[in-house]
């Protein structure tokens, strides 16, 4: 039975929605929605998942500031940094507003220890441009996490990985998922991010979907089981 708690952040912490599977969560997932959602964008996917044989876990969907986005006219909206080009180039990223959410991502990531969840107990998951975000964070927090789980997107600020990574995530277990006929993000460009985080060591599992920018429900069972193996290997 899953359980919604609107919360009510300190202001120096993003406001986020929150769901839990069981009483005293052991284990967290920080879920970071896309370009002009919010928070609750993700909520239902708490509901699809078959978690009962897993310890109590707290969902937590936090919702991006707001600000402009220069590609798209400069309007104002949800996101987790402006993006200034249509293409993939390099600075196609805002790389303040980039390190901006990661920051906000870490506050979180705080309050969760502070709230008795240790970090390798929690899974740090995100779609499109929070996946990019997720995928940012992750690897470069100081401490060993559980999981990162990046879904239709790729790897922001890429040059910068080698020397910001930090150690205690270079064995993190990365899940990066992609459809093939994707229009926002382009396949090839998720699959070339993956193969660069392979390339640096990292254990990543790869899954490719004949769809566009969604989560499909092959996708959710994958994800599904992905998230018994690691909560499994954390208890």
């Amino acid at each position: 039975m899953t359980s919604a708690t609107p919360s009510a952040p300190a202001a120096s912490l993003l406001p986020t929605v929150e769901h839990t599977t069981g009483e005293s969560p052991r284990f967290s997932v920080i879920w970071l929605h896309g370009l002009g959602a919010d928070g609750h964008d993700f909520e239902p996917i708490v509901e699809e998942f078959d978690l009962d044989r897993l310890p109590p876990i707290r969902f937590i969907f936090p919702h991006a500031p707001m600000r402009a986005v220069t590609i798209n006219g400069g309007y104002v909206m949800r996101a987790w940094y402006d993006v200034v080009s249509p293409d993939f180039a390099p600075g196609r990223e805002e790389a303040d507003g980039v390190r901006q959410s990661t920051a906000q991502i870490e506050a979180l990531l705080a309050r969760e220890n502070e709230r008795g969840v240790a970090a390798e107990r929690i899974v740090l998951a995100g779609f499109s441009q929070g996946g990019a975000v997720a995928l940012h964070a992750g690897l470069r927090h100081g401490q060993p996490l559980a999981g990162v789980l990046a879904l239709s997107c790729y790897l922001p600020l890429a040059d910068t990985l080698a020397a910001e990574a930090h150690a205690s995530n270079r064995q993190v277990p990365l899940f990066m998922a992609h459809g093939r006929h994707d229009p926002v993000v382009p396949y090839d460009y998720g699959k070339r991010s993956a193969k660069l985080l392979k390339a640096e060591g990292y254990p990543l599992e790869w899954h490719a979907y004949d769809s566009e920018h969604t989560v499909c429900v092959e996708e959710l069972s994958d994800i599904e089981s992905w998230l018994h193996r690691i909560v499994g290997a954390a208890c």
